[in-house]
């Protein structure tokens, strides 16, 4: 899908000559339009939004794309795509060669959950990646908005996408409040829904809108005087009031089993067969802490204790 030219923009000029539902849209949405006119211009030239990328690469982008930037994430899902074009091929090699390549992005439960996903795109869809979004929901780690965000930008379907960056904006932008809630809220989602515009315009607000917050209105230093929507944002016309929820607490990463299970990992991902256990202690000084990561990879199935008391990715 051609996400970052076929956008559909009407300026006030030319409403004269647009259908009325069109102009009804507007104005019940007035971020539409400069949205859709900042995304045309400013959207990024990414390979999942490519003419004919297909619902196959967009699922994979999707999920290397959650809690991880685009820097990180294009070589990972340059690198898959050439391996495994199509859910049969990924379904075809042992779940532990997802783990070897999922790299360094992080969670690699994920790379698990990708695995089992093609697995089961194969057996229940004759390995097409289903358009109905309950059946997208259905496959194995698919929340809701990855079959949001699968539906609307694979097959053009009319879904309120809502992840980190596009809650966001329009907490900012609607709702006057410098962050949103921590977990996704009913009200947050009926929100959304009724900022929808007609079916060929729903994909390109979903993405011009998550793409307005990973570029503008970004968490910590939102560029406010380079935002299309600045004039109508509750939160910059209040004030910008700051944030009075609950304490909003950095990710730490250095010495926790986090750090510990990912050096553990990339001894495993590194060997062709399995490694003895003396391997993996010397990447890790805590004994307690590295025993306790490892029975963690074990259990989470991201590595195999064999019999010999040698360890590898699952096969």
């Amino acid at each position: 899908m051609d996400t970052t030219r076929r956008v559909y923009t009407v300026s006030t000029a030319e409403a004269a000559g647009v259908p009325h539902y069109r102009q009804e849209v507007a104005k019940s949405n007035p971020l539409l339009d400069p949205v859709l006119e900042w995304y045309a211009a400013n959207a990024r030239d990414l390979p999942w939004r490519a003419p004919g990328a297909g619902a196959w690469p967009i699922l994979v982008s999707e999920i290397m794309l959650q809690q991880t930037p685009v820097a990180r994430v294009l070589p990972v899902w340059t690198e898959w795509m050439e391996r495994w074009p199509t859910p049969a091929a990924l379904a075809a090699e042992p779940p532990g060669e997802a783990v070897r390549h999922w790299g360094r992005l992080g969670y690699p439960r994920r790379a698990l959950n990708l695995h089992a996903c093609a697995r089961a795109i194969v057996e229940r869809h004759d390995g097409e990646v289903p358009a109905d979004h309950a059946a997208l929901l259905a496959l194995p780690g698919v929340g809701e908005y990855t079959a949001a965000a699968v539906a609307s930008f694979a097959f053009r379907g009319r879904h309120a996408v809502l992840d980190t960056n596009v809650r966001r904006v329009l907490a900012r932008a609607v709702s006057g409040e410098q962050y949103p809630p921590k977990a996704t809220t009913a009200a947050e989602r009926a929100l959304a829904v009724s900022l929808l515009p007609g079916p060929e315009e729903a994909p390109v607000w979903a993405v011009a809108v998550m793409e307005l917050g990973a570029l503008v209105c970004t968490a910590r230093a939102p560029r406010c005087a380079e935002c299309p929507i600045s004039a109508e944002c509750a939160w910059r016309l209040a004030g910008k009031p700051a944030y009075d929820g609950p304490a909003r607490r950095g990710q730490t990463y250095d010495g926790t089993d986090r750090q510990c299970r990912g050096r553990l990992l990339a001894v495993l991902r590194q060997a062709h067969g399995a490694v003895p256990k003396a391997a993996l202690d010397v990447v890790w000084e805590d004994a307690v802490q590295r025993e306790r990561a490892l029975d963690g990879l074990v259990s989470d199935g991201l590595a195999e204790v064999l019999d010999d008391g040698t360890y590898r990715l699952p096969a």
